[in-house]
């Protein structure tokens, strides 16, 4: 995102300047929908970013614009917006107010290269970043988990979407060459070294909106929590699928329904593949993280039934081509997959994929090569 651009729409709107902030996307290399059922996860902050230039105003109000959108808001503090990118902003506000601190209002310019729809997390980015700007600006002190704890709440109070903490966990805490091993329960973490050499991470956008992912997401929750209390009124320390075996599942399986059981057997199966890609990654081993790749989409597809034909057929593009790992990413039903590719059959690929993603859906899909990067930061 070019900040120049931010800095003279802020100038022009407000004659002034004020600090600049920057929170990046995120990928999630492994672990889908194992976060909110206490899991692990394994993201990494990108180089895509929201970036904002705010102000006090020293009056009750928020003044927004959107470059992305080229549309300005404003709301009194404690006034719910009725425009939605507004929503996650307000959102914010609101935590930060639950706390007990006195905030005020502000003057902002905002925009970012985050793809919206591609599953790239750029609601998180936004709520990361105007948590950390007034924390810094305002000097509350909070830590860097209480960021993250209030843009995943002002998702579940504002947008009423019930997320776990990946995402602004990732955009909070990332560092440029590592992934984060998060462990979604305790929020213990693990910095895990990404070192690629040779390989590209690349993602292929469907270019298909993701409509009904949040209903479904909302579903999916509650039919792992079926699956949790038939199993917690015989073990009473089961409290998510966390504390679940395979064995212990199938001890219940008669007890679910066969949708109860299959969605709760990938999530356990997907939170045993995390664990052992974080050991194939001590060990500079990208060809068996690549299988987990691939056998973490076949769950996805099958068993948690979040995916579609669109990243169905990219993902078997990726096998046919010898792509090292494939599969789809973030809530599903579009959005992108991720691809772990070496350089030299990149070209190949991405030919491949363009040429027979075009001719069969009619669309032309996107391509974005992405590395890993930092947090949550001010630009000084």
């Amino acid at each position: 995102m070019d900040i120049n651009l931010i800095r003279k729409k802020f100038k022009d709107l407000y004659n002034q300047s004020g600090n600049v902030y920057a929170s990046p996307g995120r990928v999630n290399l492994i672990g889908e929908h194992t976060d909110y059922n206490l899991g692990f996860v394994l993201p990494g902050a990108i180089d895509k970013r929201i970036v904002a230039e705010i102000k006090p105003n020293r009056i009750n109000k928020c003044r927004v614009y959107s470059i992305d959108f080229d549309d300005s808001y404003e709301f009194e503090l404690g006034e719910r917006p009725t425009k939605g990118w507004a929503l996650y902003i307000y959102g914010v506000i609101e935590e930060i107010r639950k706390k007990g601190f006195d905030i005020g209002g502000f003057d902002c310019v905002f925009g970012g290269d985050i793809p919206v729809g591609a599953g790239l997390s750029s609601s998180a980015a936004l709520e990361s970043t105007f948590a950390f700007a007034l924390n810094d600006i305002h000097q509350l002190n909070l830590s860097k988990f209480d960021l993250v704890k209030i843009g995943q709440m002002a998702e579940h109070n504002a947008v009423c979407v019930m997320c776990g903490v990946m995402d602004q966990f990732a955009s909070v805490f990332g560092e440029e060459g590592k992934l984060i091993k998060l462990d979604c329960h305790s929020l213990e973490y693990e910095m895990i070294p990404f070192k690629t050499p040779g390989y590209r991470v690349v993602l292929i956008n469907t270019k298909v909106k993701h409509s009904l992912a949040s209903s479904e997401y909302n579903l999916r929750r509650r039919e792992c929590e079926k699956g949790v209390a038939i199993i917690h009124e015989h073990y009473n320390y089961v409290e998510s699928l966390r504390d679940v075996s395979l064995n212990m599942l199938d001890e219940f399986r008669k007890s679910m329904t066969e949708l109860t059981y299959r969605r709760c057997s990938y999530v356990i199966k997907e939170n045993q593949r995390l664990l052992s890609t974080c050991d194939a990654l001590k060990t500079g081993n990208l060809q068996t993280f690549g299988k987990y790749m691939y056998s973490s989409h076949e769950g996805l597809s099958k068993d948690y039934e979040v995916s579609c034909p669109q990243l169905d057929f990219l993902v078997e593009i990726a096998a046919k081509d010898e792509v090292t790992g494939a599969r789809m990413m973030g809530g599903g039903f579009g959005g992108c997959t991720i691809n772990l590719i070496e350089n030299n059959k990149y070209d190949t690929f991405i030919n491949e994929v363009w040429n027979s993603y075009t001719k069969k859906f009619h669309k032309e899909p996107q391509v974005y090569d992405v590395k890993i990067g930092n947090g949550t930061r001010r630009i000084e």
